[in-house]
C-alpha cells in the first residue's frame, strides 16, 4: 500500500498537527494546511464589485459581488467561499459561476478571507468563534447575505451557498448555523459540519474523519440550528475519489449527517451516471423531491470539478486544484432549481397523481385539476421533462426496467409554479443488464454495495467484495433491478 497505508496516513496526520503547532507558535497564525489549495490573485479584477459597510463585520472578511446587467428583482443569490490560499476573484475566474448566473439570472457574493484572519487565508472552518451562529466570521457572511438582498432586491427564500475545501467545510457550518437563511448548499471537497474544533481535531477529519452514526452527525446540525428548526436545506456533496487531502469517506459523513436530518435514510433513492466519470446518488424526501444528492467524481482528486468549454453544461477553466471533469457548478445550479424549475407560486399541488401506463420505454400519469392553473409541469426524478395543458402526460425514452419517480406541479397564467404533487414511483418495464467497474467506496457510495464492518458487499446477492476502500475494486453486473453479483470477468457485450 505504500503511503496508502492506514498507519503511514495517521502518523503524517499526527506530523503534520505538531509541525503545525510549532509553525503557528512562531507566526502567530493558524491554517488548515499550508498546500491546500493554489494561490491566486487577490480579487480587484473587472467584474467583481467590492461592498463596504455591510455590517459589524466581526470575522473581518472582504465582501466582493458579481450581478448581471438588467438584474430583475427577487431573484436568487449565490454565496461562494474560495479555498485556502484563494480568493474571491481565482475562485470567480474558474469555478464556472458567473456563467450561469447571466444564463439564469441570479447575483454572486463572494466573501474573502485574508492571512490577517489565517496565516493561508483559509476560513476558519475549524474555529467555534468563527464557525457558529451570530459569531465571527459566519456572522460576516450573513451580513453580507442581508447587504446584497438589499442591494439587489434579492428574494430571501432563494439564498444558497457553496464552498470549496476549507470553503467547503464552511459551507456546511453556516448550513447548520442557518437553516433559515440559505435554500440549499454544495460542499466541494468538504467535510461534514462542525466535524472539527481546533487545528488537531481539523487534520483528524481531512485524513480520518469519525466514523460516527447518522444519528450522531444529525445531531451537530441541530444543535448547532436555532431552537425549533424543521426546515433545512437542500445539500449536495461533491467528492474526488482519488482525493489525498480531504479523504472521500468524509462524503459519506456528510451523506449520513444531511439525511439524519432531512429524517430520511441512506440508501439512494437512485443513482445515475454522468459525464466526467461522475455517478450521481440521490435521496429523496418523503415527498418524493430531492433533499441531499451526492456526487463521486471516478479518479478526481482534491479540488473543483470544472469542464472548460462553450457547451450548455460546461464551465470554469482548469487550473491547479480546478480539475476537468464535469461542471459542478452546472449541476448544483439545476439541483437547487436556478435554471427556472423552483416552486415559487402559491397554487396548491396537484392531488390523485397515479400512473396510468408503463411500457420498456415510457411511463404515463394523470391527476386532479387545479383551480387558476393554466398548465402542469411534470418531473421526473427532480429535473422538469414538460409541460402541458392537460391532466394527463406520457413521458418517453425511459430506460427498460428503470424505476421514476413522478411529480407535476400546477403553473399559473404568470408563468409561476406552485407546489409539487407526492411522488410516485413508476418502473418501465422490461430490465436490461447493466456491468459496472470502480473501487469499492465508489460501489457502495453508487449504492450497488453497502458497508459492514469495514468491508463491502454487493447489494442483493451479498457478496463479500472485500475491503470498503478505494485501493480494491470489482466488476459488479446488475441482474434484476437492485441485484448485483461479482463479474470481475467483464460484462458481455
Amino acid at each position: 500500500m505504500g503511503q496508502s497505508h492506514p498507519a503511514f496516513r495517521f502518523s503524517r496526520a499526527r506530523a503534520l498537527v505538531r509541525g503545525l503547532r510549532r509553525w503557528a507558535t512562531a507566526a502567530g497564525a493558524l491554517a488548515l494546511t499550508g498546500g491546500l489549495l493554489a494561490a491566486g490573485p487577490q480579487a480587484s479584477a473587472a467584474g467583481l464589485t467590492q461592498v463596504t459597510g455591510f455590517g459589524t463585520n466581526p470575522g473581518n472578511l472582504s465582501m466582493y459581488t458579481y450581478a448581471p446587467d438588467a438584474l430583475p428583482a427577487g431573484a436568487p443569490l449565490v454565496v461562494a467561499l474560495h479555498g485556502c490560499t484563494q480568493s474571491a476573484n481565482d475562485y470567480y475566474a474558474h469555478s464556472g459561476w458567473p456563467k450561469f448566473a447571466d444564463a439564469y439570472g441570479f447575483a454572486l457574493v463572494l466573501p474573502q478571507t485574508s492571512s490577517a484572519n489565517n496565516a493561508n487565508s483559509c476560513f476558519n472552518w475549524f474555529q467555534p468563534g468563527d464557525s457558529g451562529r451570530g459569531r465571527g466570521e459566519a456572522l460576516s457572511i450573513k451580513q453580507m447575505v442581508d447587504k446584497a438582498v438589499a442591494l439587489y432586491g434579492g428574494d430571501t427564500r432563494r439564498v444558497y451557498i457553496t464552498g470549496l475545501s476549507a470553503g467547503g467545510a464552511m459551507t456546511a457550518n453556516m448550513l447548520a448555523a442557518y437553516p433559515d437563511v440559505f435554500a440549499g448548499g454544495a460542499i466541494g471537497s468538504g467535510l461534514p459540519a462542525h466535524c472539527a474544533s481546533s487545528v488537531s481535531t481539523a487534520y483528524t477529519c481531512m485524513y480520518s474523519p469519525p466514523d460516527k452514526s447518522p444519528a450522531q452527525w444529525g445531531e451537530s446540525v441541530r444543535s448547532a440550528a436555532p431552537a425549533g428548526t424543521h426546515s433545512w436545506p437542500r445539500v449536495a456533496i461533491w467528492q474526488g475519489t482519488a482525493d489525498t487531502t480531504v479523504r472521500p469517506a468524509n462524503a459519506t459523513e456528510l451523506r449520513d449527517q444531511w439525511t439524519n436530518v432531512w429524517g430520511i435514510g441512506q440508501t439512494p433513492s437512485r443513482t445515475e451516471s454522468l459525464g466526467g466519470g461522475t455517478t450521481l446518488s440521490v435521496y429523496d424526501d418523503a415527498s418524493g423531491r430531492s433533499a441531499v444528492e451526492v456526487y463521486t467524481v471516478s479518479g478526481m482528486g482534491h479540488g473543483l470539478a470544472v469542464d472548460p468549454g462553450s457547451g450548455a453544461e460546461q464551465c470554469g477553466s482548469a487550473g491547479t486544484y480546478y480539475l476537468d471533469s464535469i461542471c459542478s457548478s452546472y449541476h448544483t445550479a439545476r439541483f437547487w432549481g436556478l435554471d427556472g424549475d423552483e416552486d415559487t407560486g402559491s397554487l396548491p399541488a396537484p392531488t390523485g397523481l397515479t400512473v396510468t401506463g408503463t411500457t420498456d420505454t415510457t411511463v404515463s400519469s394523470s391527476w386532479q385539476a387545479v383551480a387558476g392553473a393554466a398548465s402542469y409541469a411534470v418531473r421526473r426524478d427532480g429535473t422538469q421533462v414538460g409541460r402541458t395543458t392537460s391532466v394527463s402526460y406520457t413521458d418517453t425514452g425511459l430506460a427498460a426496467g428503470t424505476t421514476y419517480r413522478c411529480t407535476a406541479t400546477a403553473v399559473d397564467t404568470a408563468g409561476e409554479t406552485g407546489s409539487a404533487s407526492p411522488a410516485v414511483a413508476a418502473t418501465a418495464t422490461g430490465f436490461t443488464p447493466t456491468c459496472h467497474t470502480a473501487d469499492n467506496y465508489e460501489h457502495t457510495a453508487a449504492g450497488r454495495a453497502y458497508r459492514s464492518g469495514g468491508h463491502a458487499y454487493a447489494k442483493g446477492s451479498g457478496q463479500a467484495m472485500g475491503l470498503w476502500n478505494t485501493f480494491t475494486g470489482h466488476t459488479l453486473r446488475q441482474t434484476a433491478p437492485g441485484h448485483y453479483v461479482i463479474d470481475d470477468a467483464g460484462c458481455p457485450d
